[in-house]
This record gives C-alpha cells, sequence and structure tokens, in this order.
C-alpha cells in the first residue's frame, strides 16, 4: 500500500518505471514545462490565464539499427510541445480531464508512441499544485479530430427575423436539406430589445443569450431543426444527417481566438463561426450584409421562395 501511495504523487517517469510492460520500451519525458492560459470552468477562471505545468512520460518503441544521429529517425521533444500547444489553441477548455485527454490523444498519433502519461497541474488555484494525471496506450484512442473535422462541410445558412417568420421558410428547408451537406443555421437576437447594463461582459452575454432564445424561436418552426450549443453536439449531428440551430454561447465564450464581432453585429458573428468549419461561404436571407465578413456571403431576399 505504501508502494501505491508513494508512486501516486511519484513523477510520471516512476510510475512508468513500476508499470513497465513486458517488452521493454524506451522513454522520453518533459518535465515542469509551464504555460499560463486561459482555463478552468469556474468564472473566476474566464477572462484570466493560471499557470498550469505538464508532466509528460512517453513510451516509445526502440530503434533497431543504427540511430545515426539523425532526428527524424526519433519521437523528438517537440512532438510532445507541439501537442500540448496545439490543443491549447484549439479552443478553450473547462477541464484538465479533457486537456490530458487530448494531449494524449495527440501524442499516440506518432508512430513511435506506444504509452503515454499526461500529469497536469494548476499552479495558481490554491497553496498547492492541483491537477490529474492519466495514462494510455496506443490502441486505446481515438483518431485525430482534426481529421473527422475536415470531412464535415456543412451548409452555414443565416436567417434574418424576416426570414424566421417568412411563410417561404419551410419550402428553404426542403430545398437545403436535398444537398449532401449537414446544415446548420444561425440567426441573431429577436427584434424585442434585450436588457441594457453598463457592464460589458455582462451585456455580451444577455446579447448572445438573446440569440439563443431566437434559436429556440425557429427550432419552434420545423421540427427538422434542433437547437445545439457545443462542437459535440454538431460534430454528431452533422455526422447523424440533423438539421441544427446554433446556440452561440459556449463556443464564443470558450474560443481561444474568439470573434472580433459583437452578438448584436450577428451576421459577422455567424461567418465568423462558419469560417471554424472552413466553410467556402454563407448563405444569408434577408439580412444587410456585413463590410468585413470573414468568408463571402451569399444574400437572397427573404421574399424569394427559392434559393
Amino acid at each position: 500500500m505504501s508502494s501505491e501511495i508513494r508512486l501516486a504523487f511519484a513523477h510520471p517517469s516512476e510510475r512508468s518505471e513500476a508499470t513497465a510492460l513486458a517488452t521493454p520500451l524506451d522513454r522520453i519525458s518533459l518535465r515542469d514545462h509551464i504555460v499560463e492560459v486561459e482555463i478552468g470552468a469556474f468564472q473566476a477562471e474566464r477572462g484570466v490565464t493560471q499557470r498550469i505545468c505538464f508532466n509528460v512520460v512517453v513510451e516509445v518503441q526502440p530503434l533497431t539499427g543504427p540511430i545515426d544521429d539523425d532526428v527524424d529517425r526519433i519521437l523528438s521533444y517537440d512532438r510532445v510541445t507541439e501537442a500540448i500547444a496545439y490543443e491549447l489553441s484549439d479552443e478553450r477548455l473547462n477541464l484538465l480531464e479533457t486537456l490530458a485527454e487530448r494531449v494524449a490523444e495527440r501524442i499516440l498519433v506518432e508512430p513511435q508512441a506506444m504509452r503515454v502519461f499526461v500529469r497536469i497541474e494548476k499552479l495558481d488555484r490554491g497553496p498547492g499544485a492541483l491537477g490529474v494525471e492519466i495514462v494510455r496506450a496506443r490502441g486505446s484512442h481515438s483518431p485525430p479530430r482534426d481529421d473527422d473535422e475536415q470531412a464535415l462541410q456543412p451548409e452555414l445558412v443565416y436567417l434574418s427575423n424576416a426570414a424566421i417568420s417568412s411563410p417561404h421558410l419551410t419550402g428553404w428547408i426542403d430545398q437545403l436539406t436535398k444537398g449532401a451537406r449537414p446544415l446548420i443555421f444561425c440567426v441573431g437576437a429577436s427584434d424585442t430589445t434585450a436588457p441594457q447594463i453598463n457592464h460589458r461582459m455582462a451585456q455580451r452575454r444577455i446579447d448572445l443569450l438573446a440569440i439563443e432564445q431566437n434559436a429556440w424561436v425557429l427550432a419552434s418552426k420545423d421540427d427538422r431543426c434542433v437547437v445545439v450549443a457545443t462542437r459535440t453536439e454538431l460534430d454528431w449531428a452533422m455526422k447523424n444527417g440533423q438539421s441544427c440551430v446554433w446556440a452561440p454561447s459556449k463556443i464564443v465564450l470558450d474560443a481561444v481566438d474568439g470573434p472580433s464581432a459583437q452578438p448584436r453585429d450577428a451576421v459577422a458573428l455567424a461567418a465568423w463561426f462558419a469560417s471554424t468549419f472552413g466553410a467556402g461561404e454563407m448563405l444569408v436571407i434577408g439580412a444587410e450584409l456585413p463590410a468585413n465578413a470573414s468568408l463571402p456571403l451569399r444574400c437572397i431576399s427573404p421574399d424569394s421562395p427559392t434559393l
């Protein structure tokens, strides 16, 4: 028991050694790699950065034949730090557990990597270090997520309030759902003015929630439209042919490189969202186009029955 407790708090390299597999493996390690990042589920952790510390050990298949001092033959330390940097830049995360899983998954894509120990600790949330540690082995992880995301090219459509209330709405959805691409609708706030307060962050949340209220209005008009708030929900819906209405709060607030567009600039905000999918264009029905959208926009009148 004392040995188990010691290993629980030991460096991942000691855990790796103590749980070595029958076939000897080499190890590379990253110790005390500290990064400042915004992460955390609590409101006090939003809008601020904190230090998190990474300790990673990767067990790799021993090389056969001479190394010849050739960096291309080994798993470089840079691949470990790049995996961390990639996952931190991909989106804002609430949980260290999620971050650890994603870092481990990305490292195990490397052909030399057989098993990985990932320990991540928050250094600024209390008098001690608060963290998680996971162990993952080759074969226990999913394929890289970005390959899946690249395969999904949704049709992004912005609907104005005039479009939402148009008698042509059902016909438009009929036309759009006949295509091969998954369908995501974006909307702005309703014509009813949201509460106005003198607090920038709180006002932003209120304006995002106003958009989400209108998303539910659209969903009430056609059962094929389902309101979704997370990339996980969106990915599942797209893979299963479900039409979505984007509820923006979580994705906007969790974005590492968030949109410059404010929620009141709803078309520009939707264009930013469309660009995160690599969309070639976005269809806009019944709204004025912003001057500097992040991708091409195609506009039609809410009086047109055909797209």
